[in-house]
């Protein structure tokens, strides 16, 4: 099993990692910025649902698939693309909220679970990282490596859930400010839909 010191190292790199800039903390940061800190909390549980899928692939062997099949890759990644176009889409059109309805209109919970799911699954770097990251803190002495890759997975997993909820949090006393003004929120949602255009973009040329 994982040693002491194995897992304090292990999770000084992932929490590190997990506030380096990049798709699944910008996403965290664009969505409570636009919806507020509770919303940003649930897209962050829905992305830590998919890296739970994550580290079962990478434990049983399936995101090999996508180191090995471009195919396979690429479909992937051309859905996450679109996906994210599709969310620009919105953000790009979408209009200021009255604040005395803003209450209403609010997203459902699920659909914000579902929207961190579906970005985390449809990018097939995060199961390519998993595959090159966690086997390096896995040692056959220990015993089983796929039941330390699940461990591992499951501290990758509750680091992000930690570093996330930071950023939403952080996020969301921006998003309470920007949203009493119609000005301000017709600003955010540009700002949000040319990052989700950048992600798009970016996941598109991304290589195995």
């Amino acid at each position: 099993m994982l040693t002491i010191d194995v897992i304090m190292t292990f999770i000084g790199v992932a929490t590190l990692l997990a506030w380096v800039p990049g798709p699944d903390n910008l996403f965290v940061l664009t969505q409570s910025a636009l919806f507020g800190p509770k919303e940003g909390v649930l897209v962050t549980l829905g992305l830590c649902l998919g890296l739970v899928v994550h580290s079962i692939a990478v434990s049983l062997g399936v995101a090999v698939i996508f180191q090995q099949s471009q195919f396979a890759f690429d479909a992937l990644k051309y859905a996450g693309a679109a996906y994210l176009v599709y969310l620009a889409y919105k953000a790009l059109r979408a209009g200021p909220e009255n604040p005395d309805t803003a209450g209403a209109s609010r997203r459902p919970a699920s659909a914000m679970v579902l929207r961190g799911v579906v970005m985390n699954l449809t990018n097939p770097k995060v199961a390519i990282f998993f595959l090159a990251f966690l086997p390096q803190f896995t040692d056959a002495a220990r015993g089983s490596i796929a039941v330390q890759m699940l461990m591992l997975g499951g501290l990758f997993i509750l680091c992000a859930f930690a570093s996330f909820t930071t950023i939403s949090l952080m996020a969301g006393v921006l998003s309470r400010w920007l949203r009493a003004s119609p000005r301000g929120q017709i600003m955010l949602n540009r700002v949000a839909g040319l990052v989700f255009v950048g992600l798009a973009v970016k996941l598109v040329t991304a290589n195995r």
